[in-house]
């Protein structure tokens, strides 16, 4: 008996092992120069395409472009796009969302990105000239919609399902309505 215990006085008990993440396990843990930059794959010239979006957004350049491929920044986020030709075409399940605070803001947008043959869609979604699909969401839409008061909520989404470009003072009417 005297023995077991010197036995078990010397067995150490080790402490179950640390998980290790899975960033950790491939080498990626807190390294800055990894990001995600949307990748454009266009039937058009992405040169065009990129001047197209600098002059419509502040603090927004355009790195290199030419008529095959064009990587450049749009509010500070980095874009790098493609012509990939007649087999690419962009959907509505991917969009770009721009969060603006004004009605003036929404038109300048909305308008903007119209031009020179862009579509309107509903509920604040268009399509610009080269395809590519956008939404231009006022923060107030996004707080009507997600109200506690549900019946509320409803009223702003019944209402914001009517409209094509937002209207933020109709917007806030139909939810303010009993």
């Amino acid at each position: 008996m005297a023995k077991k215990k010197k036995l078990a006085a010397k067995v150490k008990t080790k402490a179950a092992p640390k998980p290790k993440s899975a960033a950790k396990e491939t080498g990626f843990a807190a390294v800055a120069s990894h990001s995600i930059t949307p990748f454009l794959m266009y039937n058009a010239n992405p040169e065009e395409a990129a001047k197209f979006y600098v002059s419509i957004f502040k603090k927004s350049r355009i790195l290199t472009a030419n008529s095959m491929q064009a990587d450049f920044i749009l509010n500070g986020q980095r874009f790098f796009s493609y012509n990939g030709g007649p087999g690419f075409s962009f959907n509505w399940g991917v969009s770009l969302m721009i969060t603006v605070e004004t009605q003036k803001e929404v038109d300048y947008y909305w308008n903007a990105l119209l031009a020179g043959g862009g579509k309107e869609s509903m509920c604040g979604w268009l399509q610009d000239k080269f395809g590519l699909w956008w939404q231009v969401t006022p923060k107030i839409l996004m707080q009507l919609t997600l109200h506690k008061d549900r019946a509320k909520a409803e009223r702003a989404k019944e209402a914001m399902m009517k409209m094509q470009k937002i209207d933020i003072a109709e917007l806030k009417a139909a939810a303010d309505s009993k």
